[in-house]
C-alpha cells in the first residue's frame, strides 16, 4: 500500500486512513472520530470528554490542591472555552460544575469561580493560537522535577520519541506564579507548531489542535516520560539514544494528534463503566 508523505509530515494512506493502526478490515470493532449534526451535540461531547480528562488526571495522581486546569474551546463560540472549576478536585469534576469563560477570565456560564493562573495562561494561548482547541496543565511530581533542569526530553525510549522535535522548553517567567496577564502573553508564543512545553521551574503543558482527548493523553504520556528520564539519569549510566531518524519515524506513527485521541479511548471506556457520576 502506498504511503504519501505530505510536506507537513502527516502520514496519509490511499484508502482514507490516517494511521497504520486503523484496521484495514472495515468490519472490525474500532473507535471512530465522531461527526456532529449540531453545535449542541458537539458541545455535549466536548464537555463529557473534558470531564473524563479531569477524571483521568485524578486516576493518574496528577492532582495538587486546586492547581491544574484543562480547557477546550466551545465549538459554536470559539472565543469561549470550557474548563474545570476552581478548587474542585479532578475526581469530582462533572458536567454540572464545568464553567465557560471568555479570554478576559469572565465566567459566562456555570456557578464556580475560575482559576486565576488557568485563565492567565490558557486564555493567552487560546487567543494567540486559534488552531489550538484544547490545553492541559497540572502540577505533577515528575514533570515539576524535570522542569527544574531546563532541558528537553531526550529520545531514550519509543514513548519519549513521540515528543522528539515536538516540544519546547520555556524559560520566560520561570518559577514565578503566573497571575498577571502579561505573564501569559510572554509564554504563549512558544506553543507554535508543537504539542507540548516544559515550563522551567513550573511544570508541563500540552495542547491539541485535534481534541481534548489528545491533549489529555499526551500530558499523561509526558509525565511518564519525565519519570523515565529522571530514573535513567539517576543511574549515572548514559543511555543509548534512539537515532533521530528512528525517533522521527516513531513520532509520525505513534505521536500524532489522532494517536493521542485513540489512546484516550481506552481511558474513556474504563471511565464510562466505573464513574457514571461524570454526567451528573
Amino acid at each position: 500500500m502506498q504511503i504519501v508523505l505530505e510536506p507537513t509530515s502527516e502520514i496519509q494512506f490511499t484508502d482514507g486512513r490516517v494511521s497504520i493502526y486503523q484496521p484495514e478490515q472495515a468490519d472490525r470493532i474500532f473507535p471512530t472520530v465522531p461527526e456532529f449534526s449540531s453545535f449542541a451535540d458537539e458541545r455535549r461531547h466536548l464537555k463529557e470528554r473534558l470531564v473524563a480528562a479531569c477524571r483521568a488526571f485524578a486516576l493518574n495522581g496528577l492532582d495538587y490542591g486546586f492547581a491544574g486546569h484543562l480547557t477546550v474551546r466551545d465549538p459554536e463560540h470559539p472565543s469561549l472555552y470550557w474548563t474545570n472549576p476552581m478548587a474542585v478536585h479532578f475526581s469530582q469534576v462533572k458536567l454540572s460544575n464545568l464553567i465557560l469563560a471568555d479570554h478576559t477570565g469572565k465566567v459566562v456560564e456555570g456557578q464556580h469561580a475560575i482559576n486565576r493562573a488557568g485563565f492567565v495562561l490558557h486564555s493567552a494561548v487560546h487567543e494567540a493560537h486559534p488552531d489550538i482547541i484544547a490545553m492541559c496543565h497540572a502540577h505533577t511530581v515528575y514533570g515539576g522535577a524535570f522542569a527544574s533542569l531546563g532541558k528537553k526530553l531526550e529520545p531514550i525510549t519509543q514513548d519519549a520519541a513521540v515528543f522528539f522535535e515536538d516540544h519546547v522548553v520555556i524559560g520566560d517567567e520561570a518559577g514565578q506564579v503566573a497571575v498577571e496577564v502579561k505573564a501569559g502573553n510572554k509564554i504563549s508564543h512558544a506553543f507554535t507548531g508543537v504539542k507540548a512545553a516544559i515550563h522551567q521551574n513550573h511544570g508541563l503543558f500540552t495542547v491539541s489542535r485535534h481534541s481534548i482527548e489528545a491533549a489529555a493523553f499526551w500530558f499523561i504520556a509526558l509525565e511518564r516520560c519525565c519519570q523515565q528520564q529522571l530514573m535513567i539519569d539517576a543511574t549515572g549510566i548514559p543511555p543509548r539514544m534512539v537515532t533521530p531518524e528512528r525517533a522521527r519515524y516513531s513520532r509520525e506513527h505513534v505521536g500524532s494528534e489522532y494517536i493521542g485521541w485513540l489512546h484516550f479511548q481506552a481511558i474513556w471506556g474504563q471511565l464510562l463503566e466505573t464513574q457514571p457520576d461524570m454526567f451528573d
